[in-house]
């Protein structure tokens, strides 16, 4: 069976629907976007807005179409419906985190708060609610592939390293790495953004807008509480009591600070 790709072909391969692409000319390969939905018609527009915007997209239209994608293919963003054939989207999430930590946006036309958190918990970056408009969605994936930012605008830590350790953590920022105790920890690019945020000023405390507009984009509209699930997400993966965390510590009505660890 031949390899998925996104080469410009009308014929789609493995269930897999390939879209156009216009790039601009650039040395770099345009961010491959795989756009999961089960309504094709929605799909293909979505397809079309992010094929005009430069990237290089693909479609599929059921679960088990999506998760086979995702492998062959290597996408920079997946966005996710949660509703869709053969397995729903938290389960092409869950079973897409075991090997990729492309962004992940979800799709939703649910407007109940639990089915976004859902989708949080098992390893999605944002989420996008139905209906909504193409510009927003393609605008939401440049924000993503904004991230991470090269550039470090705060000051770096006090010892001018790449490297921050708070007691048995210790952060990497160039490599992305975080180990607890020597044994790798690992997390999705949205909870590495977070820790780095964090820890690169240990002493300071961050509201969830600011950590939204460091990490996420200073436009991006939704719900703030996206950032408390991302910070439970990070405190079960080190083993933290969130009565009494050790490294993410919970600044009573402003947000979150570092802790010593």
């Amino acid at each position: 069976m031949p390899p998925l790709t996104l080469a410009r072909v009308p014929v789609p391969r493995l269930g897999v629907d390939t879209v156009g692409m216009s790039s601009p000319a650039t040395e770099f390969p345009p961010a491959r976007v795989l756009v999961v939905d089960d309504e094709r018609s929605l799909a293909t527009l979505v397809g079309t807005y992010l094929s005009q915007a430069g990237f290089a997209p693909a479609l599929a239209h059921s679960g088990p179409e999506a998760v086979a994608a995702a492998r062959e293919q290597a996408p920079d963003v997946l966005i996710l419906d949660l509703g869709l054939p053969g397995l729903d989207g938290v389960e092409v999430c869950r079973q897409v985190r075991t090997f990729s930590d492309c962004y992940i946006l979800m799709l939703t036309a649910r407007t109940h708060e639990t089915d976004k958190l859902i989708g949080l918990s098992v390893g999605a970056d944002d989420y996008i609610t139905k209906p909504f408009s193409p510009r927003e969605l393609v605008a939401r994936v440049q924000a993503v592939l904004r991230r991470p930012r090269p550039a470090r605008t705060d000051p770096a830590p006090a010892n001018n390293s790449t490297v921050s350790v708070f007691g048995p953590l210790r952060i990497d920022y160039e490599s992305r790495e975080v180990t607890l105790d020597g044994d790798p920890v690992a997390l999705t690019r949205t909870e590495f953004d977070i820790l780095a945020v964090l820890s690169e000023r240990p002493n300071l405390a961050w509201s969830r807008r600011q950590l939204i507009d460091e990490v996420w984009d200073a436009a991006w509209v939704g719900d703030e509480h996206i950032v408390d699930v991302h910070i439970a997400h990070l405190r079960r993966k080190f083993g933290d009591d969130s009565a009494s965390p050790r490294f993410i510590t919970t600044v009573r009505g402003v947000g979150y600070r570092m802790g010593r660890g």
